[in-house]
């Protein structure tokens, strides 16, 4: 359960149209931006730049998702992951895509510049960082300069976001619970952990 109550959406009526917006972008409104909301300049500077780091640019924001899902994992968000992997599915990744991203350097599905990057975020999200010069380079023969910046932006806001929530212990909400609970299970091992719900 969270450690700090998030406001109640309808007390925030200045927000509704970036609660909106949020919701249309990733399928659901997450509660620690309900929880930041109780800083509004925090809350504010939060939204200028998690939009700019995860809108599809040079890099496709369904990738950005599953690369924001591997560098959670690493670092061991449960309430990140859920939430990559089902903004991942907003996006029209397929199912089995999401699913074996756990596994991204064997399985078929995924192209070698795909491993490069996932490689990247995999050991980014570790601690101590654990990306090596050789990490770095192969993502870079696959990669632009700028689609490289992309990618590390979205393991550097993760970072963020991973000790953001499991900090405060932020409740998940009911629809990347259940997409987690069917889609990660078995091959990454998800558990839902701290962020259960008070009183489940």
């Amino acid at each position: 359960m969270g450690r700090i109550d998030p406001l109640p959406r309808e007390s925030l009526p200045q927000y509704e149209e970036k609660f909106e917006a949020t919701t249309e972008f990733m399928g659901v409104l997450p509660n620690s931006l309900l929880t930041m909301a109780k800083k509004p300049e925090l809350y504010e500077a939060f939204m200028e730049w998690s939009f700019v780091v995860l809108r599809p640019d040079e890099v496709d924001g369904g990738f950005k998702q599953l690369i924001a899902m591997l560098a959670s994992a690493a670092q061991g968000c449960r309430y990140c992951q859920a939430h990559t992997a089902n903004h991942a599915k907003v996006f029209e990744v397929d199912d089995a895509k999401i699913e074996a991203a756990y596994e991204f350097e064997t399985s078929p599905l995924f192209s070698e510049a795909e491993r490069s990057a996932l490689r990247v975020a995999w050991h980014g999200g570790m601690n101590p960082n654990q990306v090596s010069d050789e990490d770095f380079a192969e993502m870079r023969r696959h990669f632009s300069e700028e689609q490289c910046i992309e990618i590390v932006a979205v393991i550097a806001f993760f970072g963020h976001m991973n000790r953001w929530n499991d900090t405060m212990a932020t409740t998940l909400e009911q629809a990347p619970r259940e997409y987690a609970e069917r889609h990660l299970v078995e091959k990454g091992g998800w558990e839902i952990g701290r962020h259960v719900e008070a009183g489940a």
